[in-house]
């Protein structure tokens, strides 16, 4: 492993031109206390940093690259694209193509529209969700994360049923003032706040599995519980599947858990590695989108002729037969042989198709309570013992790794020898 010092005099550098030297918190590694990767390239499971090193990679761009990066068809469509011109800011046959690929997996998107973003897919939905339903009050869950647009960057208060104050600085209080969080995998909770409120809740926006307090799958009896109660109040349920869409089945978690939303955000692997996200749901909702009805929405590059190239490409790929199913049978195996290296070791593994994460902490978490009580230290020394042996995992215990098509059985057994060295 060669010393990061380009790594490290590039972040210099950026840091007096870019706040915190990153476009993304996250990115500045300062939680698991390292310098930055400054990346040159990558190819199928391979980053390349600019000081000459090689890492696997378990975070993928957050779950975008599905079948690796650059993998060949869907860089060769987003050059073919390019060189036919990058933007026009006119309709294109390829919004078309894509959005009826996509509902054809996702058959709750009924209509669809495409945004730039995971953040701009949320923010339009709850939107819309509110003009239809002519309510204000919008329901999420602790430790669910559906990007940062003010009225979303809440975190829970002591009471469950109360409406909570911003979790970031420059939030007025009146843009979060309508919205309520709920502890994740509470289902008595859940009832109890709509009995008592539901016919005033315009929409409850959910992960299905969560992703951003680390995995944390659902109980049956809890996502059951938010299709149910919603439906009882004339609440819109929606999945914010931008993570979990096309990555836990070619349908998502609502095909995986059987149960069908009123709207669902898409976003990540639907673009290719480009930024897209779409947002849809059944049509009399969609239709109140402007210019058939009175919810306004718009975007100079929603629809990019060359994301929606990419993601033709990707999930051509995708609906291959047998795709889901070698790649739950490989990352099934993968983490039953993580199951019995971390054995008594007060770590705990939580899974859900092809995503997991290791939490350092004595019972596997099922909310973000829990999450918030792993030990930080101690999985930022796990970090930089991977890093040091050439694997790169997401650099937080409150997000998810990613198995992908390119993560060879080689490559697996290579990363659990790692981890076991590494926990030691």
């Amino acid at each position: 492993m060669n010393e990061r010092i380009k790594s490290a005099q590039a972040y210099k550098n950026a840091c007096d031109v870019i706040p915190g030297g990153v476009d993304s918190p996250v990115r500045a590694l300062k939680s698991v206390g390292t310098t930055p990767l400054f990346v040159r390239e990558a190819k199928d499971t391979y980053l390349y940093d600019i000081d000459g090193n090689r890492f696997i990679d378990f975070c993928m761009s957050w779950g975008v690259f599905i079948l690796g990066h650059n993998q060949e068809t869907v860089s060769r469509a987003a050059v073919e694209s390019v060189m036919r011109g990058s933007s026009y800011g006119i309709a294109t046959e390829a919004e078309t193509i894509l959005a009826n690929k996509i509902r054809e997996a996702v058959p709750s998107m009924e209509k669809l529209r495409f945004v730039n973003s995971g953040t701009e897919a949320t923010m339009s939905a709850i939107r819309v969700a509110r003009g239809y339903t002519g309510r204000d009050i919008l329901v999420k869950f602790e430790g669910c994360y559906h990007g940062h647009a003010d009225h979303l960057l809440v975190a829970a208060g002591s009471s469950v049923a109360n409406l909570s104050n911003a979790s970031s600085a420059g939030v007025p209080q009146g843009f979060v003032q309508y919205t309520v969080v709920l502890p994740y995998n509470d289902t008595e909770a859940l009832e109890k706040y709509f009995k008592e409120n539901g016919d005033r809740v315009a929409a409850l926006i959910i992960e299905p599995v969560a992703c951003n307090m680390g995995v944390v799958p659902p109980t049956r009896e809890f996502i059951e519980a938010t299709r149910r109660v919603t439906k009882e109040h004339g609440s819109i349920l929606i999945f914010d599947e931008v993570i979990t869409g096309f990555r836990l089945s070619w349908g998502g978690a609502q095909q995986r858990f059987g149960i069908q939303p009123d709207m669902t955000t898409v976003g990540k692997i639907v673009g290719g590695g480009f930024p897209a996200a779409a947002f849809g749901g059944r049509k009399e909702i969609m239709d109140m989108l402007a210019p058939e009805g009175p919810v306004y929405q718009a975007g100079t590059l929603s629809g990019n002729p060359v994301a929606m190239a990419a993601g033709i490409a990707t999930l051509t790929e995708l609906k291959k037969e047998g795709f889901y199913e070698e790649l739950e049978r490989k990352s099934d195996d993968f983490c039953a042989k993580l199951e019995r290296i971390i054995e008594g070791k007060n770590i705990k593994l939580n899974h859900c198709g092809s995503m997991f994460t290791l939490f350092f902490n004595q019972r596997n978490p099922q909310n973000f309570k829990d999450t918030k009580a792993s030990d930080q230290q101690r999985f930022a020394r796990y970090f930089n013992n991977m890093l040091q042996r050439g694997i790169y995992v997401s650099p937080s215990q409150f997000e998810g790794n990613f198995i992908s098509k390119c993560h060879t059985p080689e490559i697996l057994e290579y990363v659990l020898k790692s981890i076991s060295e590494s926990i030691e």
